[in-house]
Formats: C-alpha cells, structure tokens, sequence
C-alpha cells in the first residue's frame, strides 16, 4: 500500500555532492533515477514539489523543474495540471516475488486455548477512554515518567485489586508490566539476584513460557505435580527451589482449585524455605457455578508476588499487565523493569485506569461472563449428544475445559484427524514438563469460538473422541 500523505510534503533522502565537480542537476537525476529503479521509489509515489525538494536540497528550483521535466521526458516521471510529481507507471523495478507460500486451511472451529473473544473487545469503551485520558493527561504525562507506571493507574489498580481480588494492594509496590511473560522474567532476575538457583512450577501447566524465563534469568526450572486439590507440596517440599509458580485461583490447565488446606500449607513453605511465590492471577474473573477465590496475595503480601494482565479480560493485544509485589522486592523489581525497557505505555495506562474508574470495565466482565457460560453450555451441550459420557472437567470457571479421552484412544491421533476435518483441538502433552501423551486428554478452549461454532466443531470429531 502507498502512504498517503497529508497536505504537507513528502520527505525523501537525496544527497548532492558540491565537491565532487560533477554538474548538480546530474546528481540529482542520477540520485532519483536510482532511487526509482531500486524500488525505493515505487509507481504512483508522490515526489515533493520542486520548491519544497530546492529548498532541503539549497538548489534553484529552476534547476529541480529541470530534472523533473527530464525524467518525465524519460518515462520515469508524470505530472499533472494541479496533482503532485509522481512515479510514472511502469519505471520502477518490479519487486521480487515472495516465494509461495501455502495457505492455511480454514478452520470450522478452532479450540485454541487462552484466547478471549477477540470479537468482543469494547472498541467504543476502549477508544472513548483513549480521549478522556489524552484529553485530561498533563503534558508532564508524556515523559519517561515513574518506572513503576502511571501513578493514577496504580491508585486504580489498587482499589480494583483489593475490591474484587481480595488482595493487600498497595500502589507504592505495584508495577505495571507488559504483560504476564515480561512481569515474570522481571520477577525471576531479581531473585536470581537475591539469591534463587531452583524454580518450582506446577506440571501440567506452563512449561514453554516458565522455562524460557527461568532460562533467561540463569536459574533452573523444576516441575511439581499437581492432582485434583491443587500442587502436591510434599513433591514441593523435596525440591530445593526457593520459588514457585502457581495459578491457585484456577489451575493452568486442569482447571482445579487450590484447597483450603494447601493453601496454608503453601504458605507456611514460603516461610519455612525464605521462598517467594509467584502468583498467576490469570483469569479469576470469570466463573460460573463455584464461589470466588481471593487471591493468595492477600494472605500473605510479604512472600507472594501477584501477577495480572488483561490479556484475558480484553484483548493480549493491549500488553498490560501489573505485580503485586512484596514491599523488599517492589524497589529491584521497578529497577530491573526501567532497565529493561524504559516503561510501558502511559497512555494506555491512562486509559485503563479511566475505563475501570469509569465502570465500563466491570459492564465488559459482566457482559463476557454471560458470552462464555452460554459457550460452556453449548459445549457441554454438543459433548453430550456426540461425544456422551466423555469426561469433562475444569468448566468450574474461564474459558477452557479438559476432556478426558477414553482408553486405546491416543491423543495425537485425535488432534491430527480433527485437524484433517477442519477442527482445531489441542492436546495436554504440550503442558505437560515431560511432553507425555498419557493420561491422553485435550484442552479445549471456547473462550474466541462462537456456540455455532463449536456446535459444528463437536458434531464433526465426536466419534475421535470416543474411540
């Protein structure tokens, strides 16, 4: 696509060399017969005018009309009574093909987990909130600013937090990130620094994005099991990490809650090994028939770091997330976020911050909890008529439930010949540290597939899922 320029004159980069004792107007043809058949220049491209090109240049305009007059004389220009110079049709150097490459094939219904309803995300909300905060914001906003965030957001956050997470959010020790990945490895260096050598991270669960981290910050990452109550903290206890990864809320992927008893248990660990928990908060606020789960943080705000995002929420596209972090870790790890990238948007902090404030975020919430507990029905639904008595767990809250594949039945089989048919499933191996295909099982996510969708999308791999 050609830019489209306003008004103003198009820049362009050409030089001239007064010492060279070459004539200037033969540089300056030369330099812009090259720049077209280079492709720098493409057809139908808008030149600057010969006054505007005289001028950055320090040439007469004579001089540039007449190299203009050559080149169109040449077939390398065009004009037109009251329209710019242009790139003649035909005089630049046709770009190089891009090899072919094949076309994915169209899925009927795509269960791809961790994807909200992209279609839903509050555009209107979004942008009126866009102008209230670049109409409100001080100029001193667009500076570096506070490396921890935009003060307002955090004072926002604060209140959220403690509102709907339970959490002992003070907005002195929050800092917001870009998103959960950059929030973790933003965590895991600072306390490589304090010194941490071993991780914990539940199994099933996030090996790929815990592993690149704990990569990155130079530790070593040990996965732990979990069953039905949550992370066995015996298996914790055995290992020698001094820091663990958990989504107690709501189990990355199994979808259990952490007990009770655990959850003490988890704490009382922390306390006992000096260890930091770091707490994925990644979608609490979506559940349908369990009461809620307050945050860990809560319980314990001196060993827990919460780590939130609204990749989940709204859209991954915004790239915001925040910690909650222990008073000690709040100064390194504002630190170690101002070296690494300088900041996060501010004014889409702003924006944030006024769509909260403003209650059109919790409308939103409200809005896609009813969009998704009418897809869960519709899944539980389409299960039932073409895949009955297939077990099905984790639909207590979010946007995904596991399917428990019978025996003899293996999981990439299923995966690959939904596949062939049009369906996109998923299967738990990829969340598991071993990448085992046993217990076979799928992680099926409805959080971006419409209840039509998905009607059609069972109905057409029913049979793979009973063997």
């Amino acid at each position: 696509m050609l830019p489209e320029w306003s008004s103003s004159p198009p820049e362009l980069l050409l030089t001239v060399d007064r010492s060279s004792g070459r004539p200037l107007r033969a540089q300056l043809e030369h330099g812009l017969r090259d720049a077209i058949r280079s492709g720098r220049l493409r057809v139908g491209e808008r030149l600057p005018s010969s006054r505007e090109l005289a001028r950055t240049l320090g040439l007469s305009r004579g001089l540039v009309q007449e190299c203009f007059a050559q080149l169109q004389a040449e077939g390398y220009l065009a004009t037109r009574p009251g329209s710019a110079t242009r790139v003649a049709a035909g005089a630049a150097a046709p770009p190089s093909a891009p090899p072919p490459r094949a076309a994915a094939p169209r899925l009927v219904a795509d269960f791809r987990w961790g994807v909200p309803d992209l279609a839903s995300f509050p555009v209107q909300d979004w942008l009126r909130a866009l102008r209230e905060a670049a109409g409100a914001m001080p100029t001193a906003e667009l500076d570096y600013g506070d490396p921890r965030g935009s003060a307002v957001l955090r004072e926002v956050l604060a209140g959220y937090l403690r509102r709907v997470r339970a959490a002992a959010a003070d907005p002195d020790h929050i800092v917001v990130c870009n998103g959960y990945a950059q929030g973790l490895g933003l965590a895991l260096r600072v306390l490589a620094g304090h010194g941490v050598r071993t991780v914990a991270f539940e199994d099933p669960g996030s090996p790929a994005t815990v592993g690149a981290a704990t990569a990155a910050a130079g530790l070593r990452a040990v996965p732990v099991p979990v069953d039905e109550h949550g992370i066995d903290l015996r298996a914790l206890a055995a290992t020698n990490a001094r820091a663990v990864v958990v989504t107690p809320a709501h189990q990355w992927p199994t979808g259990v809650v952490l007990a009770p008893e655990r959850r003490l248990a988890l704490l009382a660990w922390a306390r006992d090994h000096d260890a930091i928990i770091l707490e994925d908060d990644y979608d609490a606020e979506f559940r349908y028939d369990r009461e809620p789960v307050g945050a860990l943080q809560g319980l314990a705000p001196d060993r827990v770091i919460s780590l939130g995002t609204v990749s989940k929420s709204l859209a991954p596209a915004l790239r915001i997330g925040w910690m909650v972090c222990p008073p000690e870790l709040a100064g390194p790890i504002t630190e170690q976020k101002h070296r690494s990238d300088r900041g996060t948007s501010t004014l889409d902090q702003l924006a944030l911050a006024r769509l909260i404030e403003s209650g059109r975020f919790d409308r939103h919430l409200r809005r896609m909890r009813t969009t998704y507990a009418a897809r869960r029905t519709t899944l539980l639904a389409a299960l039932a008529a073409h895949a009955p008595g297939l077990p099905l767990t984790g639909l207590a809250a979010g946007f995904h439930a596991v399917a428990h594949l019978p025996a003899g039945v293996q999981e990439d089989q299923v995966v690959t010949a939904a596949r062939a048919r049009g369906i996109g499933l998923y299967g738990m191996s990829a969340c598991r540290a071993s990448h085992a295909a046993t217990p076979a099982q799928l992680v099926l996510g409805f959080g971006d597939v419409g209840e039509r969708a998905i009607t059609d999308g069972i109905a057409a791999v029913g049979h793979l899922l009973t063997g």
